[in-house]
This record gives C-alpha cells, sequence and structure tokens, in this order.
C-alpha cells in the first residue's frame, strides 16, 4: 500500500535536500515500486565521459529512500544502514533511470533492490541491495509492517 504519490514524494525530497546539486525526479510510486529519473551534468561524469560511480551510488541510495518513504510515509529520520552496488556495465554520458522495489519492510528494517538504467538505450548499468534502519517511533502509522 503506497503512503505518498510522485508530487508528495517530489515535494518530499526537496523538502529534506534543499541545496541538493543532484535533479531527482519520482516519476512513479505504484505497490511495484518507485522509479526516479535523474539528469547528469558534467560534474558527475569522470575521465573517459562515463557516469562516476559515486553519482550512481548516490542514485541508488536516493530511490532506496523513497521507496521506504513511498510505504511508510514522510519519515526523514529513515537511514541507509547498508548498501551494496555492482556496476554492470559502463554508463554513457546521459540521463538515468532507476528502480526501487521493496522486498521487505519490517520494524526496524526495510530492504531494497535497486535497478538503475541508461536513458540511452535502457541498459542495466547497475543493481543495488540497499538496507534501510527505520525509526523507531514512526510519526505515521505503518500499516504493512510485517
Amino acid at each position: 500500500m503506497v503512503a505518498m504519490d510522485p508530487e508528495q514524494l517530489n515535494a518530499f525530497l526537496e523538502e529534506a535536500f534543499p541545496s541538493s546539486r543532484f535533479p531527482f525526479r519520482v516519476t512513479r510510486s505504484d505497490d511495484e515500486g518507485v522509479e526516479l529519473a535523474v539528469h547528469v551534468d558534467h560534474v558527475q561524469l569522470r575521465p573517459g565521459g562515463t557516469i562516476s560511480g559515486p553519482t550512481l551510488m548516490t542514485l541508488a541510495d536516493t530511490v532506496a529512500y523513497v521507496a521506504v518513504v513511498s510505504r511508510i510515509g514522510p519519515e526523514f529520520l529513515t537511514v541507509t544502514s547498508h548498501l551494496a552496488i555492482d556496476f554492470v556495465r559502463k554508463p554513457p554520458a546521459a540521463g538515468l533511470r532507476a528502480t526501487g522495489e521493496l522486498l521487505k519492510v519490517g520494524r526496524r528494517q526495510a530492504l531494497i533492490a535497486v535497478r538503475i538504467y541508461s536513458e540511452v538505450n535502457d541498459e542495466l548499468v547497475a543493481y543495488a541491495t540497499v538496507t534501510y534502519a527505520l525509526p523507531s517511533a514512526p510519526t505515521v502509522p505503518r500499516a504493512d509492517l510485517a
């Protein structure tokens, strides 16, 4: 059950990260998960014209964060406790699309699978599993806890 739609999630991200230079845009939020799109600028490129690893990790972490809050509601204190990423192929210097699927939401943690695709050819460029620690006293009731 989704607690926040894309418009609400975009407003939440703006509030949570007001000085962010990384323009994430939530394009989907439903029972299957979330999807974000991001324009990649020259500052996110490494020598050789490929998108940097830290940029891909930031996107993976943000997608996981959005996947969690889309389900439990606007919780600023939801934090990353683990992130593992595999770089599948060299991404071209172009926009990215990333999906996040909540695999499990418990009382204290959530596990999210993230897939990052190039907007040029829609090929998978990275895959991540992310674990988020959930606040012990949520401000929004969570109906879907396991």
